[in-house]
């Protein structure tokens, strides 16, 4: 199956560069999988197809200020690190710019201590990948948490060129575990009053937790889906919510995911129990949704408009036919709607 399959032409100009004043503003284009129906609605519109007994799942990751800008000890040269996921202790996979110039051993600095000649965080690198991935190690005083909220920026996409002025919106409002290097953007529409209305008729609100990491920054290289891989993410699913997804499997009501990290969360656990009852669980997940698999959890999707090529184009196409997809991406240029992570929204039903 050729990537070339998942292009589709895409105005710059549609690229939405900031998020709209009320979250909840944003359009809504419905597509209907079996027939390829299209309905150009308003993102609110949302609650009229959503029904009683409906679980919406939603991806409760929060995204650190993972992008640190600082300078090589030894010479002072300008770098920028963009940590991706914390490996264990103080070790951090990260993409490092630029990466032509930043080997094994090389010793970072970022922000000046009080003192004036020590740095608030010092870092080394202990191994190198491929694209710029590296592995870092860093060395402070004090909580690392606490000096990643005052050195670091937000990390958004390389596609958005204007400044964010409110971290929080680059932020879902039921954002509540911190460890991500991007955010689960389906969810940035919401607000919480806007679920506490879907809840009031009966929809049932379950989280889960998938920190989105490199796979979201590295693009399709290949020239056949087949020849991707895609790298691993940390996943985890509650007591609780694992009691939400086998009350909606048990009454036969639909598992409505959030945005692809969701989905690809509720495939990840549907395909570790097999049918039998989900437990609460935690693990990695590199799972490559495209066209052919077979949905073992998901029944309807809430997502964003996607970039071309890209491993999410696929896992929409896989749940709503390709040709479909692409007709609705068209529809959307044409209706001008808004792209990306600040952009409009697409509920596949």
């Amino acid at each position: 199956m050729n990537v070339s399959d998942y292009d589709f032409e895409l105005p710059e100009t549609l690229i939405a560069q900031t998020p709209l004043l009320e979250r909840t503003s944003s359009r809504l284009l419905v597509l209907h999988s079996w027939n390829g129906n299209i309905e150009h609605r308003s993102f609110t519109d949302l609650a009229e197809y959503l029904k009683p007994g409906d679980t919406l799942v939603l991806n409760d990751t929060r995204v650190l200020p993972a992008r640190l800008f600082g300078v090589k000890a030894d010479t002072g040269a300008k770098i920028e690190l963009l940590l991706l996921k914390r490996m264990e202790g103080d070790r951090w996979e990260a993409l490092v710019r630029p990466g032509k110039k930043i080997h094994k051993g090389a010793k970072l600095s970022f922000g000046i201590s009080e003192n004036k000649r020590d740095p608030l965080l010092s870092a080394t690198v202990e191994e190198e990948g491929e694209m710029g991935a590296r592995v870092i190690r860093f060395e402070y005083e004090g909580i690392f948490n606490e000096l990643l909220d005052q050195l670091g920026q937000m990390p958004l996409p390389p596609y958005i060129k204007e400044h964010l002025s409110d971290r929080e919106r680059y932020q879902t409002v039921y954002s509540r575990n911190e460890g991500s290097a991007a955010a689960p953007t389906a969810g940035l529409h919401f607000t919480e009053p806007f679920l506490e209305q879907l809840q009031s008729k009966g929809v049932q609100i379950c989280p889960i937790t998938l920190h989105v990491g490199l796979g979201t920054f590295r693009p399709v290289s290949v020239d056949t889906i087949e020849e991707h891989e895609m790298h691993a993410e940390w996943y985890s699913v509650s007591e609780e919510s694992a009691m939400l997804l086998n009350e909606a499997k048990a009454r036969g009501g639909r598992i409505v995911a959030v945005g692809t990290t969701s989905a690809r969360t509720l495939e990840t656990i549907g395909q570790r129990y097999q049918g039998h009852p989900i437990q609460s669980c935690s693990g990695w997940t590199d799972i490559f949704i495209y066209t052919g698999y077979k949905f073992t959890m998901v029944d309807a999707l809430l997502t964003n408009f996607h970039l071309p090529r890209s491993t999410l184009v696929m896992l929409v196409s896989a749940l709503a036919g390709r040709e479909n997809v692409l007709n609705a991406y068209k529809e959307a240029v044409n209706h001008e709607y808004r792209f990306f992570s600040f952009g409009d929204a697409m509920f596949i039903t």
